[in-house]
């Protein structure tokens, strides 16, 4: 049996990245870089913001020196207005405690974004003292330092991580560690390609930990 469930934020417990995501289509474009919303998710979920405004500005965008600055104030201000948990995420975090599993969140977001999201949600006391933050560590998926750190407070020697994106399921895959990949419109080939057993429904969740 797992002793720890180790769930990313964005995508997974909150459902923010078509909001996050469509803030940055807005500022690339006001900056020369033309996307479409899939496109941008394509290119950007699960990375770090340091990397996207990399790759950003690989591709063409002519990005001011505070750009991570301002997108973040934008996208904070975009999630204050509003954003839903992840269908199914409450009865799960319920069944969890239920069954006395232990449970984290490991995040390439800053704590003051998830802040944000899970404080607007009534979940962000579920998470207190159970929070990692690639903003605080200093090194975010792929590489699997923070679920390295999660699973070392814990004490825990079978974690498992739910991820949504490849750079998360392959820090998983790197920490050892099993992975459940949530695609939650089905097509979640990339995720399993890489090591995932893909899922689409956080009810199926408790079943796939034989709890």
């Amino acid at each position: 049996m797992h002793d720890l469930v180790i769930f990313d934020c964005d995508g997974v417990l909150v459902d923010s990245e078509p909001l996050s995501n469509q803030v940055l289509v807005d500022s690339l474009e006001r900056y020369g870089l033309h996307l479409g919303l899939a496109e941008c998710m394509s290119l950007f979920v699960g990375t770090t913001m340091p990397r996207a405004q990399e790759i950003a500005r690989g591709l063409g965008a002519d990005l001011p020196e505070n750009w991570i600055d301002e997108v973040y104030a934008e996208t904070y201000a975009r999630l204050r207005a509003g954003v839903p948990l992840v269908q199914g995420v409450p009865g799960l975090l319920a069944h969890l405690d239920r069954k006395e599993v232990p449970f984290c969140v490991a995040s390439n977001g800053s704590p003051d974004k998830m802040r944000i999201t899970l404080g607007q949600n009534g979940v962000w006391d579920r998470f207190k003292g159970a929070m990692f933050s690639a903003h605080v560590l200093g090194v975010g998926k792929p590489d699997p330092t923070m679920f390295r750190a999660a699973a070392e407070q814990f004490g825990a020697t079978s974690a498992v991580v739910i991820e949504d994106s490849p750079s998360g399921v392959t820090a998983a895959i790197r920490a050892n560690m099993r992975c459940l990949g949530y695609a939650a419109d089905g097509d979640g080939a990339q995720l399993a390609a890489l090591g995932a057993e893909v899922f689409s429904d956080m009810a199926e969740v408790p079943t796939l930990l034989g709890i």
